[in-house]
């Protein structure tokens, strides 16, 4: 006798940083899809517990937080363990969590190594960790980049060259994880200005076809899109309204 649908265990997805801004769209349209979340946070604990039980309210017990520090050591196999003690059925890893540092005066080792360790390193870990977790639910991963990983930004060549390491990763894991994991990646474009003095909208609007900025939704329903679509692997796509097509300036 077969089960049905309802008798399956939940599928879960793990979204990093998603406590507030894209990473909260995120887990909030893949719990609209269905499926479970953990909310992972490092200081916004409050926003993400709050964000949690927003979701319980619809589905009990369908979103749980994980706290964790990414550029800490250690943190991967945290991660991992608050999963696995959970005895949830991983089928999806959102790699999130970013850091947006303008670049100082004069960058140290110390800059570079918290950059990369956030913005790749770890979401290439992180993917590596939880291969086998995914590989039997025949799940995913979507790391979310960069269109500056193309084209650096001024005054953040550290972020960008992160970002374009974080592209280079997700190609590598699309062929590493294969075939039982899927690897994407999503580039945004202007879709949150960022929470820092000097920004420029105006310069950046300029450049955009579109002629506007995007939404947290739009990279929210690709993600949707991407989870599903089990014949896509290996691909980083735009969401920038056409600006990476025509060229453009750096946003600062």
């Amino acid at each position: 006798m077969t089960k049905s649908h309802t008798d399956m265990p939940p599928r879960w997805a793990l979204i990093t940083g998603a406590a507030k801004r894209i990473g909260a769209a995120i887990a909030t349209q893949l719990h609209q899809d269905g499926w479970n979340v953990f909310i992972h946070c490092h200081r916004s604990v409050d926003d993400a517990q709050q964000l949690a039980d927003s979701l319980c309210q619809t589905r009990a017990g369908s979103a749980k937080v994980i706290c964790a520090d990414l550029a800490q050591a250690g943190s991967t196999e945290h991660i991992k363990h608050q999963i696995v003690q959970c005895g949830a059925s991983l089928a999806l890893l959102v790699n999130n969590a970013s850091r947006f540092d303008k670049d100082p005066a004069t960058p140290t080792l110390a800059n570079a190594q918290t950059l990369m360790g956030v913005n790749c390193l770890q979401p290439y870990l992180l993917a590596i960790s939880l291969a086998p977790l995914l590989a039997s639910a025949r799940g995913s991963v979507i790391n979310l980049c960069d269109i500056h990983g193309e084209r650096p930004l001024r005054q953040h060549g550290l972020y960008s060259i992160s970002k374009a390491a974080l592209a280079m990763a997700t190609l590598s894991l699309a062929q590493e994880l294969a075939p039982a994991v899927r690897v994407n990646g999503i580039a945004p474009g202007a879709i949150l200005w960022p929470e820092t003095e000097g920004a420029e909208p105006h310069r950046v609007l300029a450049q955009i076809p579109l002629a506007r900025a995007g939404a947290p939704s739009d990279i929210a329903n690709l993600v949707s899109y991407l989870a599903n679509a089990d014949y896509i692997s290996g691909q980083i796509i735009a969401v920038d309204g056409g600006r990476s097509a025509t060229g453009y300036l750096g946003a600062g």
